[in-house]
């Protein structure tokens, strides 16, 4: 009998914020990436909502098994005070606009600018939301991409309502979260 040499494959957990303005569809990412489903049901998000997904990404020319510990917070400007808390020690942030509203991807820059002091390591993406709504969107590919080239982060064009780049997108964070 031959011992066999394979290692255990890498573990990891890791802290994720999803972070945007109220009602940019951040849950509705979250509950897609997680659970698979869609609800046209708007339910406003108090404080945070925690909740976890394991995947597997590549890492060192093998796989790895990360965890992802995600946060959603309330956009609310309630919460303002309480986002500084929840942000520290995030190892990565998905900023989410919504592409129905102009005004949510000029608000990004707060978060980033905040994201960046309290959690300067954390890799960040940004997610140009509900795709699918072509007739009422305010927000063209141009201005998103020039948004992601001006704080230099990867982006993605993405739809809870039908997944579109939803598992894309968080598979992506998981890489960067081991690089």
């Amino acid at each position: 009998m031959i011992a066999e040499d394979k290692q255990a494959a890498a573990k990891f957990n890791k802290k994720v914020c999803i972070l945007g303005d109220f009602s940019v569809g951040k849950t509705s990412l979250v509950r897609r990436f997680i659970e698979g489903i869609f609800s046209e049901k708007y339910l406003s998000t108090i404080g945070v909502k925690v909740d976890r997904k394991a995947i597997t990404v590549p890492y060192k020319g093998e796989t790895a098994h990360l965890t992802m510990i995600v946060w959603d917070l309330a956009g609310s400007e309630k919460f303002t005070q309480a986002r500084a808390n929840y942000l520290r020690g995030a190892a990565g942030a998905i900023l989410v606009c919504d592409l129905t509203r102009s005004a949510t991807l000029a608000s990004l820059s707060g978060y980033i600018t905040d994201l960046r002091q309290l959690s300067p390591t954390a890799k960040l993406l940004l997610a140009a939301n509900k795709f699918d709504l072509v007739e009422g969107q305010q927000i063209a590919f141009p201005q998103v991409e020039a948004a992601a080239n001006r704080f230099n982060l990867p982006f993605f064009l993405t739809s809870a309502k039908t997944g579109a780049a939803v598992e894309l997108m968080f598979q992506r964070l998981g890489q960067m979260l081991l690089e």
